[in-house]
């Protein structure tokens, strides 16, 4: 993915290069290694990964993208500043006549002018600036923010919500004095009505309703983008912040795949822990668990049905009626089942209804006397041994619970526990045996249906066409000397259209077109649908 060969590569090559990559995006394939050991994102697209051809890499790398030509010297630090050295006691030779400082001379002083500089006193002399001198890189001249300090405008905020906070107290303070100003006014009043008092003692309530509350009108809201347009709502993150992320249960750079791009981690990140303890055993489990498989079922049947000739079944265009038509499915399956256990008691009867063998037949009593431990192994006395033949038994091959020959239908031999008929067949159990009685039910169903559209469907009439498939009347007939007579004329006509040179100056147009003329125009026109039309001219 990431190398700069241009070699010729077979289409096989080049296929099997395309399934490694989606192999890789599907995180079903161990990431591509660089030369410095490290993993390549496989979502790296093609132009970034691979690297010049004149850098002459063999191995894959993302070197080429790396910045490579820096050099150790620059820097991106900044000045201290205000940061002090050395305070003298006196004053000294060539240091600043108005703070006494070494670092700068009495011109560049940015101290308040002395009355009398420190020179002639003595006294108060100012420690020395710290000089700090060092070589920038390109990025670092041109950095407008560098020794930027963010306290500063922490600062600035808060002074500014302690201005707002003291206008809302103002604000507040004069509303309530507005209103109790009123409300003393009113009692004065004996005219006031008691409904008057009753709004002016809800609007003093109401502005001494909680400060938290009122900001509430204030919040600002994060604003989501959706398909039909802009929407104002809170963005809630579901995930709580004391789980442990799915990438930081195992740091292993071989155990599971975590895909960035999907949050997806389909395999186990510990599979040898204690599944008793552990929560959370990768995305597959939630596959084979639950209505997951139900689910899957459901799809089943449907792919099953569509193959078969049901063609409303669908779970994309109608999922109800396939849900609906596989719960009729089953409860008729379940219903035939049923059927065909009753038939067979009546013909055979049942073994299991009877009388119950004496418990000395069926355990097979005898007077010997065998004593066992608690883990089941004999301490006194023989155990009973189990006659054997000189024959092989109880060896059963590709995953068969049955021995060949325990099964037998239509005069062929087979396995009991599968039902086939084929000796070296792999055993598909229980459902093998289903999936057989549900293609027979379904072969004839559709054989049934095709039987019964058979019938159902009525005499086809032929219609009388033309060369090219429209319809003409019945009673129609042609002259034939008539009929290449215009076809003379349409291929004069076609070739006049071809070259303008041949048409003359006076035309003569005639409206009235006769049958032959319109049979001619329909054998002689192009169609696009004629797989000939390339040979015609």
């Amino acid at each position: 993915m990431a190398t700069s060969s241009v070699g010729f590569k077979s289409r096989e090559e080049h296929r099997k290069k395309q399934e490694l990559e989606e192999a890789r995006k599907a995180g079903l394939a161990p990431a591509e290694i660089d030369e410095e050991g490290k993993e390549i994102n496989p979502h790296i697209p093609q132009y970034m990964s691979s690297a010049p051809w004149y850098l002459n890499t063999e191995k894959p790398s993302l070197k080429h993208q790396r910045k490579w030509k820096s050099d150790p010297n620059y820097t991106k630090s900044w000045y201290d500043r205000g940061a002090r050295t050395f305070k003298a006691d006196k004053y000294r030779n060539g240091a600043c006549e108005n703070c006494g400082a070494m670092t700068h001379s009495t011109k560049l002083c940015i101290e308040r002018p002395r009355k009398i500089g420190a020179k002639w006193t003595n006294k108060h002399i100012s420690p020395d600036e710290k000089i700090e001198s060092f070589e920038l890189d390109y990025d670092g001249k041109r950095d407008r923010w560098n020794g930027y300090d963010m306290n500063q405008y922490a600062r600035v905020i808060e002074r500014y919500e302690a201005r707002d906070e003291a206008r809302r107290k103002f604000l507040k303070e004069k509303q309530l004095k507005k209103l109790e100003e009123k409300s003393k006014k009113q009692r004065v009043d004996e005219e006031s009505s008691d409904d008057d008092d009753e709004d002016d003692a809800l609007k003093l309530d109401e502005a001494k309703v909680d400060e938290s509350k009122q900001m509430d009108f204030a919040k600002v809201e994060k604003r989501v983008r959706t398909t039909g347009g802009g929407s104002t709502g809170t963005v809630r993150n579901l995930r709580i912040r004391e789980d442990t992320a799915k990438y930081l249960l195992n740091l292993d750079v071989n155990s599971a795949y975590y895909d960035p791009k999907t949050r997806s981690m389909r395999e186990d990140p510990l599979p040898n822990a204690d599944p008793n303890e552990k929560f959370y055993a990768g995305d597959n489990q939630y596959r084979m668990t639950g209505q997951a498989l139900d689910f899957k079922k459901l799809n089943v049947h449907a792919w099953e049905s569509f193959e078969k000739g049901q063609a409303e079944i669908n779970m994309q265009a109608a999922p109800s009626q396939a849900e609906l038509l596989f719960k009729n499915y089953k409860a008729a399956k379940e219903k035939l089942k049923k059927q065909m256990k009753e038939t067979i008691m009546e013909k055979y009867g049942n073994a299991a209804s009877k009388e119950e063998i004496p418990r000395e037949l069926l355990l097979g009593q005898s007077e010997r006397e065998v004593e066992y431990d608690r883990c089941g192994r004999v301490i006194k006395g023989m155990e009973s041994s189990v006659p054997k033949s000189k024959y092989e038994e109880d060896v059963y091959i590709n995953n068969h619970t049955s021995v060949w020959g325990s099964w037998w239908k239509d005069h062929q031999w087979g396995y009991k526990c599968c039902q086939q008929t084929i000796k070296n067949s792999y055993c598909t159990g229980v459902a093998g045996i289903e999936a057989v009685k549900e293609a027979d039910d379904l072969m004839k169903t559709n054989i049934e249906r095709k039987a019964n559209s058979y019938e159902m469907s009525g005499p086809v009439t032929e219609k009388r066409l033309a060369t090219w498939g429209s319809e003409t009347q019945e009673d129609l007939v042609l002259d034939k000397k008539k009929l290449a007579e215009a076809l003379k004329k349409e291929d004069e006509r076609k070739r006049e259209e071809k070259d303008e040179r041949k048409r003359k100056y006076n035309v003569q147009w005639n409206d009235q077109v006769t049958p032959e003329e319109m049979e001619a125009y329909r054998m002689k026109r192009m169609h696009q649908d004629d797989p000939m039309k390339n040979f015609l001219h």
